[in-house]
């Protein structure tokens, strides 16, 4: 080799290193996959005067599936880029992923494929696959077609394996900048529930009950907790359902994350879709960012869709296929997104009537209608009136800073006549109005505001050793042996439990901690009363 030809070579190995350093630059400058695909387009045609730029990418979440993106470069106008969703990758990219190895071959017009077909439309024939990965990992294939079959020279093709690898590092940091920013948003969003339900601590912190109803209830709730089924449960407005919900939740091996809610009734029908979803960015006019729906805000946890019969019926279909499938897909998006949720529903309408009237889908409430729970109105269980009466006042009292200590029985007695259309949330609302005009210690309800009936329906419950007397502090202040042997009462009754739904607390209308306190103050011990009834 004479000296000409050596700065000839030299010459050309600088002119390809520096190609190679200005593709680098660009391409690694790009996190988003669209503006990647766009730069590597423009970098080739510049440099090669390649116009035709396919690439076959891995899904992330599968893959079986392909997301093809198909540029076609013109110099006067933007990246012209078709997308492609291909469920099996064609054999000869699936070879050139297998080996890692660059294939040259000629198109016929007459392929099935429909990122060939769409190649050999621009009049392009001779094609370059090269394989895209990184650190061991297939990613993909890059395509790049001419329709001149000396473009893809042996110089020219090792040159461009040597792109394509870059290409394949700025391919693995957009897929990764796409993961962080997804994950990132769902934290985000997650947190933003979770100081929703800090926030809303002012609902029920325990169910507050004493009626068998309520009982059967619980046990449900129990039977039901561990598994993964799906719950739909039934009940007029204000009986709790959204309450029951979180206690199958917190019961689940699912309570390590926040449970999502949604409740479809308050949400605009045409929101509800993306709400429930998600929408990929610019998939309709104003979607600026992507939005996480609250299928993927729930994965690996529990949604809770308030008021499900009144989702509208053409969304219907696409929750039913989230329940078969365990997958979603975005608004605008191409990706299958798999989702690991356990589904709570609740309604207050007659969902079988409703598909009787074809105005829900029969194979919906089939799908939902898994294991039913009913929650009795309040005025079928008015054995519970009396406790949840003195909860609340409790409650509502210490938010306000008040002391509160002493219901009138006759209140009591006419609050338990009462039929409550509201159920237990008209019941609250009725308490805190009392309590913000009480003046004393003793409640001032403002019994002439509500239609009540002459005829008691409780006072058989109310002169019951599990009523007021029993039950509640809601007379004048007990002495000291009084309250000693109400809660040795309650403790023998329920075997020495303290907390929880069925534990001694509950029964006498008070929080654990304030019962352990009292326990300890009148020196009342668990151990005790038990060795006392064996001896």
């Amino acid at each position: 080799m004479d000296n000409t030809e050596k700065t000839e070579h030299i010459r050309h190995e600088r002119d390809q290193y520096r190609i190679l350093v200005d593709i680098t630059n660009s391409v690694l400058s790009h996190l988003e996959m669209d503006g990647l695909v766009a730069e590597v387009s423009r970098e080739i045609h510049r440099f090669f005067g390649l116009s035709q730029i396919s690439i076959a990418l891995c899904d992330n979440y599968s893959s079986a599936v392909y997301l093809c993106y198909s540029s076609y470069y013109q110099r006067t106008k933007p990246v012209e880029k078709t997308l492609y969703h291909l469920n099996e990758l064609h054999p000869d990219l699936a070879q050139v992923l297998d080996s890692n190895q660059p294939m040259r071959l000629t198109l016929n017009s007459g392929t099935q494929d429909p990122l060939y077909q769409h190649v050999c439309a621009q009049g392009m024939s001779e094609t370059l696959l090269l394989p895209l990965a990184f650190n061991h990992k297939p990613l993909g294939v890059l395509v790049l077609s001419h329709e001149n079959n000396t473009v893809f020279t042996d110089d020219s093709c090792n040159l461009l394996k040597q792109i394509a690898a870059r290409f394949a590092i700025a391919v693995d940091n957009a897929a990764a900048y796409g993961e962080i920013t997804r994950l990132k948003d769902s934290l985000k969003h997650e947190n933003l529930w979770l100081n929703e339900q800090i926030h809303n601590n002012e609902s029920f912190s325990e169910i507050i009950f004493q009626s068998d109803a309520m009982r059967n209830i619980l046990e449900q709730v129990d039977l039901v907790a561990n598994s993964d089924s799906t719950v739909l449960i039934l009940g007029e407005t204000g009986t709790g359902k959204e309450l029951i919900a979180r206690a199958i939740h917190r019961l689940s091996a699912r309570h390590h994350r926040s449970m999502i809610k949604m409740n479809c009734a308050a949400i605009p029908s045409g929101l509800l879709e993306s709400d429930l979803f998600g929408h990929d960015k610019g998939a309709f006019t104003g979607a600026a960012t992507t939005h996480i729906g609250r299928f993927e805000m729930a994965d690996k946890s529990t949604l809770f869709l308030d008021e499900i019969g009144d989702m509208p019926l053409d969304l219907q279909p696409k929750l039913l296929r989230v329940l078969q499938e365990r997958e979603i897909e975005r608004i605008g998006g191409n990706k299958v997104i798999p989702v690991d949720v356990r589904l709570i529903a609740a309604t207050n309408r007659n969902l079988k009537s409703m598909t009787n009237d074809r105005e829900f889908r029969e194979d919906l409430y089939y799908r939902l209608n898994v294991f039913p729970i009913w929650i009795p109105p309040l005025r079928d269980r008015p054995e519970d009136i009396p406790l949840l009466a003195t909860w609340f006042t409790q409650k509502i009292a210490q938010r306000m800073n008040r002391k509160i200590d002493c219901i009138p029985r006759d209140s009591l007695e006419k609050l338990a006549r009462y039929p409550w259309p509201g159920n237990v949330r008209e019941l609250e609302n009725v308490i805190e109005r009392a309590v913000i005009l009480t003046r004393g210690n003793t409640l001032n309800i403002q019994l002439h505001e509500l239609n009540i009936p002459k005829q008691s329906r409780l006072k058989t419950a109310l002169e019951t050793p599990s009523s007021l007397e029993k039950r509640m502090q809601t007379t004048a202040p007990e002495n000291d042996d009084e309250e000693r042997n109400r809660i040795i009462d309650a403790l023998k009754a329920t075997n020495g439990v303290v907390a929880g739904a069925r534990g001694a607390a509950t029964r006498l209308g008070l929080k654990r901690t304030t019962l352990l306190s009292r326990m300890q103050r009148l020196g009342i011990s668990v151990q005790d009363i038990f060795e006392e009834d064996n001896h």
